[in-house]
């Protein structure tokens, strides 16, 4: 499998395009610049198959569904923030963005609990991990010793926890018990800077 990180937007957030030994594509978080994403999925020669996003922050959404119509693909979030996609002030982007909220349609497929999930020949581990915000997950790939921890884990950080839903203890409370539980050598790949490691974390991170 090959993962390409994306930093997009004024908040350099970042978007993951993660694809096979098919060529099938996922594509986690497109936040904005949509043209960015396509020219990687282009100049790879993948097919998308699926948007899975890690929560609904404006900063993460604002591609959704330009990328969505370019490639006919659904798009899957959890249960607790079905409605964000469509509300520019449980997404944040009101308070952030002022008059420039940011919206798109409601997605495909709800996230109801965590467990297995198969899209095409990908197999992800969901781990609910709220905290940063009520309906925040994470995606494992055992394959390739890697999570999608979107706003949860950062490098030597955590997510903020000011915003509408957020709970630092919550929060401190699902990396320690999900993320934390992972082999050391598995590789964390955040909503924003760069990569770590399930093992640097635990060993650098000042909030553990």
């Amino acid at each position: 499998m090959n993962v390409f990180q994306l930093p997009l937007g004024p908040l350099q957030t970042n978007c993951y395009v993660v694809s096979n030994d098919v060529n099938e594509a996922v594509i986690f978080d497109p936040g904005e610049e949509a043209d960015v994403i396509f020219n990687v999925i282009e100049e790879n020669n993948l097919k998308p198959i699926a948007i899975l996003l890690t929560h609904a922050h404006f900063d993460h959404i604002g591609a959704v569904d330009e990328v969505r119509d370019e490639y006919n693909i659904p798009v899957y979030i959890h249960k607790y923030e079905a409605d964000w996609l469509t509300d520019g002030q449980k997404n944040g982007s009101e308070l952030f963005m002022r008059n420039q909220a940011i919206f798109a349609r409601e997605a495909d497929h709800l996230i109801e609990k965590e467990g297995k999930m198969e899209i095409g020949k990908f197999l992800f581990s969901i781990f609910e991990t709220p905290g940063h915000s009520p309906g925040s997950v994470s995606f494992y790939c055992k394959e390739i010793k890697t999570v999608f921890s979107g706003d949860a884990l950062f490098q030597r950080s955590i997510g903020r926890t000011d915003l509408p839903g957020g709970d630092h203890d919550q929060l401190i409370k699902s990396i320690k018990g999900k993320l934390l539980s992972l082999p050391d050598d598995v590789v964390v790949c955040s909503g924003h800077g760069p990569t770590t490691t399930i093992g640097e974390e635990k060993k650098h991170n000042p909030f553990f």
